[in-house]
């Protein structure tokens, strides 16, 4: 089982940007699919980035063009880098982990078993 950490959230102003970073231990994130996912109070938890193992990556399409998913292989630790925030942007950002998974679910929070505490991203207008 792989335990994760989320770091890096904060308050911004719209048009800000943030670097959330995943720090991951019991196993190797190079093995795994990782996943950045987000839940607002009172909304459903939603998929944001997803990287599998060989870098594809995905996006959801509220992110596309303003967040980008990476990792250090040599850190162990997956990033989530946020850009041109928006006051929509605000909630608690989670970082999740697979060993594999049909890409068609690769932003579905039902297909992942191992996730982080979540890390609060504030936006003001």
């Amino acid at each position: 089982q792989m335990r994760l950490v989320e770091s890096g959230g904060g308050s911004v102003q719209s048009g800000g940007s943030l670097k959330l970073s995943c720090a991951a231990s019991g196993a190797s994130i190079s093995t795994y699919e990782m996943a950045w996912f987000r839940q607002a109070p009172g909304k459903e938890r939603e998929g944001v980035a997803f990287m599998d193992t060989k870098g594809t990556t995905r996006y959801a399409d509220f992110g596309k063009g303003r967040f980008a998913i990476s990792r250090d292989h040599s850190k162990n630790v997956v990033y989530l880098e946020m850009t041109t925030l928006k006051p929509d942007d605000t909630a608690t950002y989670y970082c999740a982990a697979r060993s594999w998974g049909a890409t068609t679910f690769a932003l579905s929070q039902h297909t992942y078993y191992d996730w982080g505490q979540g890390t609060q991203v504030t936006v003001s207008s």
